[in-house]
Order: C-alpha cells, then sequence, then structure tokens
C-alpha cells in the first residue's frame, strides 16, 4: 500500500490494505521463484497464511495479483493539488512526479516486478487491454476537469490516450532496459509530449 494512503485510513481500512499489500506481495515472491503459471492461487492463499476465499475478495482474478495496485486514487489527488492554468499534460507531469517521489525503494522494486511479468505472461498481456481501457477514461477525466472540456468530447479523449501512450512506451523501455530510471523515462516522456512530442 503506497504511504500517502495511510494517514487518510481507518484502522479497519489500514487492516485490510496490510492483508492486501501481504498477499500481493507473496504472490509476487512466489511467481518470481516457479513462475507466473504454475502458481496457485491456493498456494499464495497457503503461504500468506489466508483463506482461498480471502485472497478472491481482493484480488477477484489472478491476473489481478499483478495488475492491481493504489496509485490511480494518488495520482488523482496529486492532480488535483496542481495549480489553475496548466495545460493537462503537464499537470499529469507534475503529479506523477509527486507520487513518484515519495516511493520507497521496496515498493519501486514491486513495481518493475510487475511490469516485467505483465508484459512477459501472454495472459497478463491480455488483461493490460482492459487497464488500458480504464485508464484512458481516468486521464479523460483529468483532462475535462483541467480544461472545462467535456468529457465527452472526442479532443478530451484524444488527450487522455496520448498522455497514456507516452507512459506506456516508457513502461514498455523501463522493462527493457533493466538499467533505465522509470520516472525519469515517465517525466520525459510527458515533456516531450507537452512540448509536441519533437525529436
Amino acid at each position: 500500500m503506497p504511504r500517502d494512503l495511510e494517514p487518510s485510513l481507518s484502522l479497519r481500512e489500514r487492516k485490510k490494505a496490510r492483508t492486501k499489500a501481504a498477499i500481493q506481495r507473496e504472490a509476487l515472491a512466489l511467481f518470481h521463484a516457479q513462475g507466473y503459471e504454475a502458481t496457485t492461487v491456493e498456494q499464495i492463499a497457503e503461504v500468506a497464511e489466508v483463506a482461498v476465499s480471502t485472497v478472491f475478495r481482493y484480488f477477484p482474478a489472478k491476473e489481478d495479483l499483478v495488475l492491481s495496485d493504489d496509485y490511480d486514487a494518488l495520482l488523482v489527488q496529486a492532480f488535483h493539488a496542481q495549480p489553475d492554468g496548466l495545460g493537462p499534460t503537464e499537470a499529469v507531469r507534475r503529479a506523477l512526479g509527486s507520487v513518484l517521489a515519495d516511493l520507497g525503494a521496496d515498493e519501486r522494486a514491486a513495481m518493475r516486478e510487475r511490469a516485467t511479468l505483465a508484459l512477459a505472461v501472454p495472459e497478463l498481456r491480455a488483461a493490460l487491454i482492459g487497464q488500458f481501457a480504464e485508464a484512458i477514461g481516468l486521464i479523460a477525466d483529468l483532462v475535462a476537469r483541467q480544461t472545462d472540456q467535456s468529457r465527452a468530447d472526442f479532443g478530451t479523449y484524444a488527450s487522455a490516450g496520448a498522455i497514456l501512450g507516452v507512459m506506456i512506451s516508457a513502461e514498455f523501455y523501463w522493462v527493457e532496459h533493466p538499467d533505465s530510471d522509470l520516472f525519469a523515462l515517465l517525466d520525459d516522456a510527458l515533456a516531450r509530449l507537452g512540448a509536441g512530442l519533437a525529436l
């Protein structure tokens, strides 16, 4: 669970968030050790010391153990904190930078592990398509707010798609180049988009 979310949660919500994070952590360790396909939800539940039904309560499908995170809420919160007058791309860039700057080493390592798995396993790559559709909707909401345009306007969706597209390209490059810095890549990608994508 991102640390920035903890202060806003009740004790019960914090316990649930810690349980969810522990399940995902144990799942990632098993996926790393024996492969995604070879790992069962039953094994994950046993190692995490929870019931199988508990795993499915937090992660309705096996792929959610890799693809699910809590960063969208932080991004939206950081976006709303940006000053008026910024273009939507720059507002997303600054919001993303503030969220990623607060991630600890463990969170960064888990993010890389999840991204690597998502791009390597065909089942997970297919599930990403659904996530991309949700992400465009989320970013379209932010773009509409920042520009006072309708969310239903095609220009809003096209802008959201462009923002998501450069972010995805940064993540793909990061996975293929392990020595690169995801946060620098995302910042560079959004800066390039804001400047018209000049090479």
